[in-house]
């Protein structure tokens, strides 16, 4: 029969293999941006590759050709964006997205990847009363 410190030992032991399987599992499916302040902040953001997420400000987004012009905003900083290629179709001004690409040396972030964010609130659409005519 197993004395119980020896019993306890193995539970301890067992929850911290599932804890390190879990978070190993977890590890590339988690994706991080920075905030436009946030890069700007950072010198060295010119030089890597990152993921910079904000909402994009109503009346920015301009196209020439494949080339999407835009700013993207949170919390009182913007960044302007050029990103090559078609947005996704839910793609529009006062929403949330996120960027993927380099800062410039001319403080242009040069993206050539493009998501939107969606909030976490869902429920059903707004529904009108029926016309009593």
């Amino acid at each position: 029969m197993i004395r119980r410190p020896a019993r306890l030992a193995l539970v301890a032991v067992l929850l911290a293999a599932g804890g390190l399987l879990v978070a190993g599992a977890l590890r590339g499916t988690l994706t991080y941006y920075r905030t436009p302040g946030e890069v700007l902040a950072d010198p060295g953001a010119a030089r890597e590759r990152v993921r910079v997420g904000g909402e994009v400000v109503p009346g920015s987004v301009h196209r020439e050709g494949d080339l999407v012009v835009f700013r993207l905003a949170e919390a009182g900083h913007e960044i302007l964006v050029r990103q090559r290629g078609v947005p996704p179709e839910t793609f529009r001004e006062g929403e949330g997205a996120v960027v993927e690409g380099s800062l410039a040396a001319d403080g242009v972030f040069r993206a050539d990847h493009l998501v939107v964010r969606h909030g976490n609130e869902y429920g059903p659409a707004a529904t009108e009363p029926p016309d009593a005519g």
